[in-house]
C-alpha cells in the first residue's frame, strides 16, 4: 500500500491556494482568554465553608440560638 499524500493529487496553484486559505484560518482562530478568578474576601470565604452561622442548642425541650 503507497501512502498519497493530499499535496500529490493537487496542481502548485491550489496548493498555494490552500496554504493562504489555511494560515488566514489560523490567524482568525480565538485564543483561550484566561479564567480570572473571583477574589473573596475572608468574610465571604467563612460564609461559604458555614463558619458563621447561627448555632443551637436544646434547653429545657426548646431549641435556642446560642
Amino acid at each position: 500500500m503507497v501512502n498519497i499524500k493530499f499535496a500529490d493529487h493537487l496542481s502548485k496553484t491550489q496548493i498555494q491556494q490552500f496554504n493562504q486559505v489555511r494560515r488566514f484560518a489560523e490567524n482568525q482562530r480565538e485564543k483561550p482568554k484566561p479564567i480570572q478568578q473571583e477574589q473573596l474576601s475572608r468574610r465571604d470565604l467563612e460564609d461559604l465553608m458555614g463558619i458563621r452561622r447561627d448555632t443551637y442548642k436544646r434547653v429545657n425541650g426548646a431549641v435556642r440560638r446560642k
